[in-house]
């Protein structure tokens, strides 16, 4: 592997997107107006510029991910703090420093503590998970490893959640994976504004095997 962090493709800032990119970025208006409106407030790029710039250069197909993204977000039927552990647990294993970054911070705000942040690293059998926190980590391992839940897995899940819900999950799973292959084949780099990860942590993230 290459230690050469330098992006592979030109990041465009909000000034600099066509009405072509912007109307694709708008398919995820949230996001896409977080971006623009940290760029007009503070002249400087805020969390998620980055990733936003790069896919500007690839108008036709962001426009139809970006709708997947604001679905499985802004419509999901499982809570903010559920889907903030399954992204961070992917996060991880994708040893993706950019998308663990940015949903460190949105795992807070929904109420995350640093002890179960730490858990979620350790993986399902941690000690600081609780047993329905570990079958969130446990579905999101299996997905990424097996391209399927196990029955014990599903059999508990389904004891608190509706096939909608998993669905939700599932496809969550998908749209977040595909975002951490781009994210480290293209490098593209946190930004500036946004608090380094800590080294030690990151040490841990990318010596996994």
């Amino acid at each position: 592997m290459s230690d050469n962090n330098t992006p592979r493709h030109e990041v465009l800032l909000p000034p600099d997107w066509s009405d072509e990119a912007r109307d694709a970025l708008g398919q995820f208006p949230g996001a896409m107006n977080f971006v623009v409106k940290g760029w007009d407030d503070n002249g400087y790029a805020v969390r998620g510029t980055n990733m936003l710039g790069a896919a500007a250069n690839f108008p036709a197909l962001t426009k139809a991910f970006m709708a997947y993204n604001n679905q499985v977000v802004t419509n999901s039927s499982i809570t903010t703090r559920e889907r903030e552990i399954i992204i961070l647990r992917l996060g991880w294993l994708a040893k993706c420093e950019y998308e663990y970054v940015m949903h460190l911070i949105l795992g807070r705000r929904a109420g995350l503590t640093d002890a179960e942040i730490a858990a979620i690293e350790q993986g399902p059998d941690s000690e600081g998970l609780t047993p329905e926190d570990a079958d969130l980590v446990r579905m999101t391992d299996e997905v990424l490893r097996d391209c399927r839940i196990s029955d014990t897995t599903w059999q508990r899940l389904a004891g608190r959640y509706t096939a909608n819900q998993i669905m939700d999950m599932i496809f969550l799973v998908g749209c977040y994976n595909v975002l951490a292959m781009y994210i480290n084949t293209f490098r593209i780099p946190v930004e500036e504004s946004e608090p380094a990860l800590d080294e030690d942590v990151r040490a841990r993230m990318m010596g996994q095997s």
